[in-house]
């Protein structure tokens, strides 16, 4: 079987469909319906079963497509291996994340690129709130996706990935829980949790203000070190604190609630790496991570495509 004859009959047993299959292989109907055409004169026998309303493998074409897919997967993945190397796209590529659902994200996103780049071995580990640049500067990572501001001369800030509506959570028995939002002015009359460590000052003032847009004074409460953290100190009336609305999907449980926080912008979530330190894997990934969040509409639908199914790398 030639190449293109084995691409058509796997579409087609994929897509059951020969217009989707032309679409996808790039080729005709017509092209589509001659080659299949000529594979069961050669076989001896019918592949698919059609109607004017539906195309279905026949058992031998069921078998013909077991045995064809893993050997014709293994070429693809040969191949995309050798331009790999060919292009420097090989060896590890660790990368750090500082939340649940961005985790996620780039799990998804690791599925899409290994099919591309087999060759890279893509490591992904959690970098805690309290250390947010340590891993990157130590070489434990070469990529992260954190929260900006990184006005850091180190560590250059590269496109957005995802974003997100900032939230505050709170006790279920806190005063604000009753409410359908919150604002930041409202900020002045709770206690807002902090973080402790060694976290950029600037960092800090852009996540947990110190005052309201009219100057008033926001109580600083007790600091975390961990994310985890947050949710014991909540739920132990110690505090509030702001956080991104996927939250709610992730760590949802009783006694804690998430309100709107209806006067502050999104929270952004950013690809940075080590300034100077680029490599041929990293801006592969780099690249891929891109496509995949504008195939699922841009970085404000990035993350509801987790729990929809856009987000498989279909």
């Amino acid at each position: 079987m030639e190449r293109q004859e084995i691409e058509i009959f796997l579409t087609l047993a994929k897509e059951l469909h020969f217009g989707r299959t032309a679409e996808s292989v790039g080729v005709s109907q017509s092209r589509v319906s001659q080659t299949i055409a000529r594979l069961e004169r050669r076989i001896g026998a019918k592949l698919f079963d059609r109607t004017s309303r539906q195309v279905t493998l026949t058992p031998i074409g069921e078998q013909l497509k077991a045995d064809l897919a893993p050997a014709w997967r293994g070429v693809g993945e040969a191949v995309a291996r050798a331009m790999s190397a060919g292009r420097g796209i090989t060896g590890a590529l660790r990368i750090g994340f500082s939340g649940a659902f961005t985790g996620h994200l780039l799990h998804n996103i690791t599925e899409v690129f290994g099919r591309q780049h087999p060759g890279v071995d893509v490591q992904i580990r959690q970098v805690q709130i309290s250390d947010p640049f340590g891993p990157l500067r130590a070489g434990d990572v070469e990529l992260q996706v954190t929260e900006p501001p990184v006005a850091e001369p180190d560590l250059t800030l590269g496109p957005v990935l995802v974003s997100q509506p900032r939230v505050l959570l709170m006790s279920s028995a806190h005063p604000f829980a009753g409410r359908d939002s919150v604002n930041i002015e409202d900020l002045a009359e709770a206690t807002l949790l902090t973080v402790a460590g060694n976290v950029p000052a600037h960092w800090l003032d852009h996540h947990f203000p110190r005052q309201t847009p009219s100057g008033r004074p926001i109580p600083h409460g007790q600091a975390m070190t961990h994310w985890e953290d947050a949710l014991s100190l909540v739920l132990a009336g110690k505090g509030v604190t702001p956080v991104a609305a996927a939250g709610a999907h992730y760590y949802s449980r009783p006694g804690l609630v998430f309100k709107p926080l209806t006067d502050s912008p999104d929270i952004d979530y950013a690809l940075v790496w080590p300034t100077g330190h680029e490599t041929a894997r990293l801006r592969a990934f780099v690249r891929v991570a891109m496509e995949e969040v504008s195939r699922v509409g841009g970085p404000a639908r990035a993350v509801e495509s987790l729990w929809t199914g856009e987000g498989q790398g279909a």
